[in-house]
């Protein structure tokens, strides 16, 4: 097996040319933009690391493997792309920058739906049960346009799933403690099916993974209940995180709006 790294021109021309709008933006045009703000060195650093993590998840031989060889490597490839680099890209857009995209109504109103928790959580939920209905994951496999297509699905949509409780934006903000740990648990549950599918169907479930040589030491069958595992186990982590921060910030909000005792401020100085 001799494993390779992409360098299709599409691939690169996109990593890169998002790469050079987001140095303009927060280079030469930032005194347009933002005048009064400081060059966002943390937020830069993150976001190129996202982009690089994203090469890595599509463009390093980890795409070949998990294409022709092992589930759980595509599995760890997905998750990658929905949790990991979506994270980094909207923790790394300032939102000064964010606010300004989002600037026109006609970009505005559409996001404020789509990004809603329950709308997003929703649509990402419905389109990755369905990319791995055996055809179309299949035919994902084995036809590089749908395989692009799969990724970009899977990208976008996890965006908008995680932007109502990452996001700094102020004009699609984060929505309402309540709504945000509503949705997050019915993103855990909307899981369980596919996680379900893939661990507990005694057989292998897509040709490609069972009739491939196996180049390390796992079988077909516990190929996919490990690629299962990593899908629930990285989809539990960043939700209970998610569900256990907004926990604390609503306590933490609640607990300053709270109207202070006349009776126990007087007694607390009198003490």
């Amino acid at each position: 097996m001799q494993l390779h790294w992409h360098t299709e021109p599409f691939l690169l021309i996109t990593l890169l040319g998002v790469g050079w709008l987001y140095a303009l933006a927060i280079g030469p045009l930032r005194q347009r933009i933002a005048p009064h703000a400081a060059f966002p060195l943390r937020q830069c650093c993150l976001f190129y690391f996202g982009l690089l993590l994203t090469y890595l998840a599509v463009g390093s031989p980890l795409d070949q493997i998990g294409e022709q060889f092992l589930f759980f490597a595509h599995m760890l490839q997905h998750m990658l792309l929905i949790y990991f680099a979506t994270t980094l890209f909207i923790y790394g857009t300032p939102a000064w920058l964010i606010d300004w995209l989002l600037g026109p109504e006609v970009i505005r109103k559409p996001m404020r739906l789509l990004t809603h928790p329950i709308c997003g959580g929703l649509l990402f939920t419905f389109t990755y049960t369905i990319w791995h209905v055996p055809a179309l994951y299949e035919a994902a496999l084995h036809n590089k346009r749908i395989h692009i297509l799969e990724h970009w699905s899977m990208f976008g949509l996890g965006l908008i799933m995680l932007w109502p409780y990452l996001t700094n934006s102020t004009r699609v903000p984060r929505h309402s403690y309540g709504v945000r740990m509503l949705a997050i648990f019915l993103l855990m549950v909307g899981q369980l099916p596919v996680f379900a599918f893939l661990c507990f169907a005694g057989d292998p479930i897509y040709p490609t993974y069972a009739w491939a040589p196996r180049i390390i030491d796992l079988d077909p069958l516990n190929d996919q209940i490990l690629g299962g595992i990593i899908m629930k186990v990285v989809n539990m982590g960043f939700s209970l995180t998610i569900l256990g921060i907004s926990f604390y910030n609503w306590a933490k909000s609640e607990e300053a709006d709270d109207p202070v005792d006349p009776m126990n401020a007087m007694n607390s100085l009198d003490a």
